[in-house]
């Protein structure tokens, strides 16, 4: 069933077209990703559909009373309230509703009142039946499974981080009970079991989800249709993001070829014309005409093959030598007051080797790159940098100096010896072109600081690399276009990264920081998933060949076995008849209401019924079998 549709969608803001005649449908159950380069139009497109912008041309169609929540990509939530708090206010109408019946059970305790037990029970099935026995725990499982700790979970909203705050939201907005979820960059600080349990979370979703995302690894994990925004048009894909790219390219190669053999025939026809006007007669004019017009109906039709976007488009110079191991660690240890990161690591990276470290958001991935950088020392513990080591650092703060400097200023302020036109062909190979490298670092978005520090550690000629989490801030062209100068890079590489598909094709080992310390794996994100999944190998069992008994001892084992099961036998049907009055016992306590109107409790003895019952089970079936040996004690 379709709940929302567009056709002929145009939008523009001073001079500049971000789309025209973009249409499309949305079926419930859909899970849509849209992509495209930074600046294509996706948030606006978003805001169109929640009704906060209007489109200047097209219809747009949605359900009536179709449920939305939307997530914006910059909004901070700010509360006195506690984490837990936060999110559980979402469901204040089934907090009223349990408060309602603690009222009526406090009532029932003092007076007997058949019009209210039946007003009790109608009540209970409505909090049962809207989610008021799981909505606690559901709120703690997602704030846990978005990275909390449970000591965060307590903490106000207005203490927390920008990171942390943007998940409480998260939190928010996926548990909202929304028929069609919006969410713009969800993944955006989250650490890797973050988005793991997101997309868990997304892919059971039974509503309608469509979200914006550069994390690839995410599209093809949770998506079953892909929109893309390019040259001003939206391109309308089935399948995830893997997908995607094969149709996409497809569809290409198709429209070139059409392309080329729609230009051939007007060659062709070009060619006839050019004969016939030699011969100047008029019956040689009259064909003239027709095939004139047979090329005005094929150029009608005829599309130029879309062209790519701009591309950044760069490489790392050669980096200079260096020894053949480059970063050595000896039971480092490192917290800060009474916190303790991580101790005991042992780490050793060799010339030309590309390591990704990985860990929970807080395990200190960040402190260690400031000690490898000298920012900070170790309280324990040795670090070891090879000879001839030059360092190239990216941030993920993406820091600058001094926001008020121009893009242009900032490298050559970096690298002085550089010319004004070296300058300029550097910027222009990261999308700065003419007056756009006199902008002001100040006002910069995510992405285009993103790339004034990747135009800096492209000059650098360092043989290090450090990367704190490079693709943040990039779209999926511009991590592509990083990806490939890294792969061709000759220098070694350390970097922390959540992007899994990045890592994928970077990566030769992967560390994995804990308080306990590292643990090396070899291999890309593929790799290291499926070792990480394998269950701990068991411990060999040992076989022991009993020794010959004479028949006097078998004899002697053998009745000593018969009395055994004789007496669990006879005791069995004790156990039986205990457990199954403590089971009438505990089910009928759930009909207190002192029990029913509190989760918790309810939850001990829902779980105590299910112990007791599966233990009755596992009696009956040991008394079955044992039934056979002595039916004569029945």
């Amino acid at each position: 069933m379709t709940i929302c549709q567009a056709d002929g969608l145009k939008k523009s803001f001073a001079d500049q077209l971000l789309f025209d005649k973009v249409g499309f449908k949305i079926n419930q159950g859909d899970k849509v990703g849209l992509i495209g380069i930074n600046g294509a139009g996706k948030t606006t497109l978003f805001r169109i559909l929640t009704g906060q912008e209007e489109a200047d041309a097209g219809t747009f169609w949605m359900e009536k009373d179709l449920k939305i929540a939307y997530m914006e990509q910059y909004v901070s939530l700010d509360s006195d309230r506690t984490a837990y708090d936060e999110v559980l206010s979402l469901f204040q109408p089934l907090i009223q509703l349990e408060l309602h019946l603690e009222e009526i059970n406090r009532e029932l305790e003092k007076r007997a009142d058949d019009a209210l037990l039946c007003r009790q029970q109608t009540l209970y099935e409505q909090f049962e039946r809207k989610g008021g026995l799981t909505f606690r725990s559901r709120t703690r499982s997602a704030l846990l499974g978005l990275g909390f700790v449970e000591e965060e979970l307590q903490l106000p909203v207005s203490l927390l981080s920008g990171g942390q705050r943007t998940r409480v939201l998260l939190a928010k907005i996926l548990l909202s009970g929304a028929e069609l979820l919006l969410l713009d960059e969800p993944t955006n600080h989250l650490d890797l079991q973050a988005i793991g349990w997101l997309e868990d979370f997304l892919t059971d979703y039974r509503g309608t989800v469509v979200l914006i995302s550069h994390d690839r690894f995410f599209l093809d994990k949770v998506c079953n249709r892909m929109f893309e925004l390019e040259n001003q048009k939206l391109f309308l894909y089935d399948g995830n993001y893997t997908s995607f790219k094969e149709q996409k390219q497809f569809r290409r190669k198709q429209k070139k070829k059409e392309y080329e053999l729609k230009q051939k025939e007007i060659h062709r026809i070009e060619g006839i014309i050019a004969q016939q006007k030699q011969f100047g007669q008029e019956r040689n004019y009259i064909t003239i005409r027709s095939k004139q017009k047979q090329i005005e109906r094929i150029a009608e039709g005829l599309e130029s093959p879309e062209q790519d976007p701009e591309e950044i488009r760069f490489s790392f110079s050669t980096a200079p030598f260096s020894g053949n191991d480059v970063i050595s660690l000896k039971q480092v240890a490192k917290g800060f007051e009474k916190k303790q990161l991580f101790s005991g690591i042992d780490l050793l990276i060799q010339k030309k080797e590309h390591f990704f470290l990985i860990g929970p958001n807080g395990c200190g991935k960040t402190t260690l790159f400031r000690m490898l950088l000298g920012e900070l020392f170790p309280d324990a513990g040795s670090i070891y940098l090879g000879a001839g080591i030059q360092i190239g650092y990216y941030d993920q703060a993406i820091r600058m100096d001094n926001d008020s400097k121009t893009v242009f200023q900032e490298i050559s302020d970096t690298y002085p010896h550089m010319t004004n036109t070296e300058i300029r062909c550097a910027l222009a190979a990261f999308l700065f072109k003419g007056d756009a490298v006199f902008k002001k670092i100040g006002v910069l978005s995510g992405g285009e600081r993103a790339r004034v520090a990747l135009t800096k550690l492209m000059l650098s000629g360092a043989n290090l690399f450090l990367l704190d989490e490079p693709t943040n801030h990039l779209d999926i062209p511009s991590k592509e276009a990083l990806e490939e100068a890294l792969l061709q890079y000759n220098g070694t590489l350390l970097a922390v990264s959540h992007d899994r598909y990045f890592i994928n094709r970077l990566a030769d080992h992967i560390a994995e920081l804990s308080a306990e310390g590292i643990r090396v794996y070899p291999g890309n994100f593929d790799d290291y998933a499926k070792a990480h999944s394998q269950a701990v190998a068991t411990s060999p069992v040992q076989v022991t060949v009993p020794k010959k008994e004479n028949e006097y001892q078998r004899k002697k084992a053998e009745e000593s076995v018969l009395r055994k099961q004789k007496n669990r036998f006879i005791k069995l049907e004790a156990l039986i008849s205990d457990r199954e009055k403590l089971l009438r016992k505990t089910t009928e306590e759930l009909q207190d209401p002192k029990i029913s109107g509190d989760y918790n409790l309810l939850l001990k003895k829902t779980e105590a019924i299910d112990q007791l019952q599966s233990e009755i089970n596992a009696y009956y079936k040991e008394w079955e079998d044992l039934s056979l040996l002595f039916s004569d004690i029945k």
